[in-house]
């Protein structure tokens, strides 16, 4: 084996991501010098984004158990149980620094990777969803970045023939230097050809399938392991290269073979490539797997055992087959016109062995390569400074705009506007199975052969989980859930993607473990197993990080797709319910945010419990029919969700919030303020009774507002817009700005 290397520069660990503490640790562990190569490996298998050293001894908080659950957190993607033998894979990903320097690329292969966790279990994807975040599209740069990113996930999808149904965008200029791309891909198999990341049998052979190996992507679990800076740009090479269309024979390929006998385990070649795919499946089947990377196909000239044991070139699946069967397996890829090699075995010692030319160049101890990483110390961490003033003027201070004005300004944000400008460029429809289309609440694809379909939702923090990101956690579980009960979808799993800064500040480390506490905290209440996710921390440019942003995807099942409600209000004369508390708050809202100033106040109330029950309330009215349409109230307050029904249904509504005058100082908080646990229904004038029956056999406070009809959008005493003007700010709020130029 070649020699170990001389003591590595500060510039050679950090490219690792790894610390002088770190590779004396290792050095330690080994009893002996690590060559290059073990040292790539080791900081690729150490870094933040592989052996979540920091974020790990949080992340036990949350519990992944529940009769339905059939696999938790640790495989490629989280399993739950629909029953009839059917169960539903998913699971949300990052890829936000290879988006943020190589934006079509880096959205591209974050969608090709997150459709290989699920294949790689496997089930055949039929949706997929993005959770996006940008800095201000006044920007012409942003507009660049967001346009590309939207291409990436766009193509990637449309091009291997999987839906992409939903999802959620959010622009603050928070995000200027670090944009957020999240991708969420769920997948359906039967029982019997669930897949396993397991390698298994001494002697068996290991294949290498799909892509050529190339020199894209090397150092790219290290890269989303470190701050960006100035030269991010140099950093272009470690971004991946995707090819959807292989991807799609790939997929068929494996799944042709989901459920033989021949194929033992099968696992993504993702990040860190051969080495955390072979050593992840070898350590949980308590093996060691041989390579010889004489017989890794490359499609570059000269490269070297460094370069091929950690390049993450696309579309490359490593699996475990049984002895004499390969050339059945074999048989399958060629029949897809795809290569696959034999480059290794299975071996008894728990080792990573790797050879080329007929030497031992690489052999490192799983329970290092894998588990031996120096776990962060409990870091200090302390919350940061934050702005509490109470009170309508400390939030918003004298608003320059009527409230009709300030209504549509709110209408055409992009945060509250119409989402078709991006949602037309996926191909939504794709496979025929997508029952309700982007751009409302949640999405419904069907279960062929059953009444039933699955609902699937993604939604993230805002800007109020700046000032309490306990709370902004809590809140974004809460939406997922009260988007499904729209459906009248019942919940049955989370995945969740922390996105942070550097948690090496007090900061921002307090807010990992506030939001963490409060996700579990909210799944807990709400009864929601956490079975798969990912953390993403360093989102930070040149020292300055991104406000907390936990994401989460849910998926549920709604009991009969021919019941589902509507996007609006259905009928004019129906009447408008407010089903939930009250309560509101403009601290951290999206009217503060037009306003240009900083976030502070109080976050919005919330009630965990009354959550639950207010989203039990209207699931059970959507089931029985009762509800023609319903709808959360979220960013922008209840004035943006009543106009939003009103908008997607064509049609006004005339409503009254309370008896008696409105205080001056209060109007804006109840207009536009975003308490949470709110819903807008709309129902049948015969359905009132049973509104109000239902709420009242739950304790959940509910009002009867008044009646859709007209072509106005009118609260009275208070304000009304035209529904035309509505309609044409919530059109512009995205498809304005983005007809503008580019960079």
């Amino acid at each position: 084996m070649t020699a170990g290397m001389a003591t590595p520069s500060q510039s050679q660990l950090r490219e690792l991501a790894l610390t002088e503490e770190e590779y004396h640790h290792a050095v330690r562990q080994l009893g002996r010098v690590p060559n290059q190569l073990e040292l790539g490996m080791l900081g690729a298998l150490w870094s933040e984004h592989c052996s979540y050293k920091t974020s790990r001894r949080l992340l036990s908080q949350l519990s992944s158990q529940a009769p339905q659950v059939v696999v938790g957190p640790g495989e490629n993607a989280g399993v739950v149980d629909l029953g009839e033998g059917l169960l539903c894979c998913f699971k949300i990903e990052s890829h936000n620094h290879p988006s943020a320097i190589e934006p079509v690329q880096g959205a591209a292969t974050g969608v090709g990777g997150i459709l290989r966790d699920v294949f790689a279990m496997g089930a055949r994807p039929v949706a997929l969803l993005d959770a996006l975040r940008f800095g201000e599209l006044g920007d012409a740069a942003q507009r660049h970045r967001f346009a590309k990113v939207v291409a990436g996930v766009g193509h990637y999808g449309n091009c291997i023939g999987v839906p992409t149904v939903g999802g959620e965008t959010y622009f603050d200029a928070a995000y200027q230097g670090n944009c957020l791309v999240n991708a969420m891909c769920v997948g359906l198999v039967t029982a019997p050809r669930l897949l396993h990341a397991v390698a298994r049998g001494v002697g068996n052979p290991v294949l290498l399938v799909g892509a050529d190996t190339g020199r894209d992507g090397i150092h790219g679990a290290t890269f989303a392991s470190v701050q960006l800076d100035e030269g991010a740009e140099e950093r272009r090479p470690a971004v991946q290269v995707g090819n959807p269309f292989l991807e799609k024979c790939l997929m068929e390929a494996c799944l042709e073979l989901a459920g033989s006998s021949a194929l033992l385990g099968l696992q993504d070649c993702g990040a860190a490539g051969l080495t955390s795919s072979c050593a992840e499946m070898a350590r949980r089947g308590g093996v060691g797997i041989r390579l010889d990377l004489d017989n890794v196909a490359r499609r570059e000239l000269g490269m070297t055992p460094y370069e091929v044991m950690l390049s993450e070139s696309q579309e490359r699946m490593v699996l475990v087959v049984e002895r004499g069967r390969v050339e059945e397996v074999r048989a399958v890829f060629d029949r897809w016109e795809l290569r696959s090699d034999v480059v290794g075995e299975v071996i008894a010692p728990e080792e990573l062995q790797i050879t080329a030319e007929g030497e031992m160049v690489a052999q490192l101890p799983l329970r290092v390569l894998v588990d031996g990483f120096l776990p962060r110390r409990p870091r200090s961490s302390r919350p940061p400074r934050v702005e509490r003033e109470r009170g309508a003027a400390a939030l918003t201070g004298a608003l320059p705009w009527t409230l009709e004005e300030t209504w549509l300004r709110l209408l055409a944000s992009p945060n509250c506007a119409d989402t078709s400008w991006i949602y037309r460029q996926y191909d939504h429809q794709v496979g025929d199975d997508t029952v309700v289309l982007p751009g409302w609440d949640a999405a419904v694809v069907r279960l062929r052969g059953r009444e039933d379909g699955l609902a699937i939702t993604v939604d993230g923090a805002h800007r109020s989980s700046l000032l309490d990101p306990r709370r902004g956690a809590q809140l974004a579980v809460a939406e997922a859930v009260r988007n499904l009960a729209c459906l009248g979808a019942r919940p049955l799993a989370l995945t969740n993607c922390l996105n942070f800064g550097d948690p090496d500040r007090e900061e921002v480390m307090w807010q990992l473990e506030e939001a963490v506490a409060g996700m579990a905290d909210a799944c807990r209440q709400l009864a929601l197993p956490v079975v798969s996710g990912n953390v993403s921390l360093y989102n930070d440019l040149s020292g300055a990080s991104i406000p907390p942003t936990p994401v989460v995807g849910v998926v549920g099942l709604v009991d009969d797709i021919r019941r589902l409600p509507g996007p609006g209000f259905a009928a004019a004369g129906d009447l408008v319910y407010l089903v939930g508390a009250e309560t509101a708050g403009l601290g951290g809202s999206e009217l503060q945010r037009l306003l240009g100033g900083r976030v502070l106040g109080p976050p919005p109330e919330l009630d965990l419990e009354l959550e639950g029950r207010a989203s039990a309330a209207v699931r059970q009215l959507v089931c029985e029919g009762v509800a023609r349409s319903a709808h959360d109230c979220s960013l922008g307050g209840l004035a943006v969700a009543l106009a939003e029904c009103c908008v997607a249904g064509g049609l006004g509504a005339v409503v009254r919030l309370r008896e008696g005058p409105i205080p001056a100082d209060g109007v804006h908080d109840l207009l536009f303020g975003e308490g949470s646990g709110r819903f807008l229904l709309s129902v049948e004038q015969g359905g009132a009774g049973r509104v109000e029956e239902v709420c009242a056999s739950r304790g959940v406070p509910c009002s009867r507002l008044g009646e859709v009809g007209g072509d106005r959008v009118e609260i009275r005493g208070v304000a009304g817009i035209p529904l035309a003007a509505a309609s044409a700010a919530r059109r512009e709020g995205i498809a304005g700005p983005m007809a503008g130029p580019v960079l």
